[in-house]
């Protein structure tokens, strides 16, 4: 699983908040990391240089195998919160999607439709 990292100009993207980032989305992922093939993260800090109440945001989109990108949303008063809340909610929707196709995946296939006229 590759985890890509985007900061704006307001955030300082070094190395130290890249390996916290990285290191937990692996571990918010990791029972279900064989399904995703990648996970880019957006940090974004909505009020710039002005301090604000949950003005960091964090958007985390996972690669599926097979499946459409998914995505979700966390604001927080930090990047540490909004990071660690949008692992968590990611964790949960990748979890229901594969959950989902598993389930669609194994319904019984339905019986075939008689398509024969009857004559009397």
């Amino acid at each position: 699983m590759q985890v890509q990292i985007n900061t704006d100009r307001n955030i300082e993207g070094h190395e130290a908040l890249a390996t916290h980032v990285r290191g937990l989305v692996e571990h918010a992922l990791s029972r279900i990391s064989a399904h995703v093939t990648r996970v880019e993260c957006h940090l974004t800090d909505e009020n710039g240089h002005k301090s604000g109440a949950n003005d960091k945001r964090c958007v985390m989109e996972a690669r599926l195998q097979g499946h459409q990108p998914i995505a979700v949303t966390h604001h927080a008063a930090t990047v540490h919160q909004a990071v660690d809340g949008a692992a968590q909610k990611l964790t949960r929707l990748v979890e229901s999607t594969i959950e989902r196709r598993r389930d669609h995946n194994n319904q019984a296939p339905r019986p075939a439709q008689d398509s024969q006229i009857r004559e009397d």
